[in-house]
């Protein structure tokens, strides 16, 4: 994790979302350094996943800011006033930030191999041959060095999932956004994808926001744990002090619903 005086990876700062009369997130501020693995816990419908969803821009805040590596993620400065950011200014704010989602997502007339190659090549215009290598590396380093030319419908749940991951790592994100990546799988393939989330973790190359329902995991893995409920983040803390001593009554409710189960 770096340790220098700079501005943070992420900064939200009052940001709020509403679905129709639902206040989804509610003056949401956080500040996320470089280099740092946030596990986010909370109950359903707590705005977790909207969170992702939002610096994904994937959905658009009602308020507030983002800011990307200190740059405005929905807005733009111009003539001494903030408006409204065009879509070719979120696109390249967003080039920087990888995400996983629970469904796959994955292209299914392509092999593996060709999944995590497109985006370099037609996104980021890396030479085919470069962007083969590449892809070939990345699925060996998710343990599919042996299913490059293997198609979707012919691989497991757990398999597709490596594969959603190695496609989101070739882009070389500087954030990466996991969303229940392990609640669409089948439960004696959970494992592995935990086990490779947290070599991912460990290796601290990149900024993680991981939803996630596995309190194992959060609490073994991530540097930070945030506990979301109701639209806000009632607990923010080290692993340690928030599954021990946590200082909010519904987040000791919740661990002990959780942790009991």
């Amino acid at each position: 994790m770096s340790t220098a005086a700079t501005v943070p990876l992420v900064r939200l700062r009052h940001l709020g979302k509403r679905f129709g009369e639902v206040e989804v997130l509610r003056g949401i501020d956080l500040d996320v350094p470089e280099g740092q693995v946030v596990g986010i816990i909370g109950p359903s419908g707590s705005g977790k996943s909207t969170l992702l969803r939002i610096l994904m821009a994937l959905e658009h805040p009602d308020e507030g800011r983002v800011e990307i590596a200190g740059e405005s993620l929905f807005t733009v400065r111009r003539d001494g006033h903030e408006r409204p950011a065009g879509r070719a200014h979120i696109r390249r704010v967003c080039r920087s930030i990888g995400m996983v989602f629970q469904q796959f997502n994955l292209f299914p007339h392509m092999t593996a191999l060709q999944n995590v190659m497109e985006a370099p090549v037609s996104v980021l215009g890396l030479a085919r041959p470069d962007a083969r290598q590449q892809a070939t590396a990345y699925l060996a380093r998710v343990g599919l060095g042996d299913k490059l030319s293997a198609y979707p419908r012919e691989l497991s749940g757990g398999q597709k999932q490596r594969v959603a991951i190695a496609r989101a790592l070739a882009m070389r994100p500087r954030l990466m956004l996991f969303d229940e990546i392990t609640s669409a799988l089948d439960p004696e393939l959970v494992g592995g994808i935990l086990e490779l989330l947290a070599e991912l973790s460990a290796a601290h190359e990149m900024t993680m926001l991981i939803v996630t329902h596995e309190m194992s995991f959060a609490r073994s893995s991530a540097d930070r744990v945030l506990f979301f409920d109701r639209g806000l983040i009632v607990e923010d803390g080290d692993p340690a002090t928030v599954f021990t001593a946590p200082t909010h009554p519904r987040t000791r409710e919740f661990l002990k619903r959780e942790l009991s189960g």
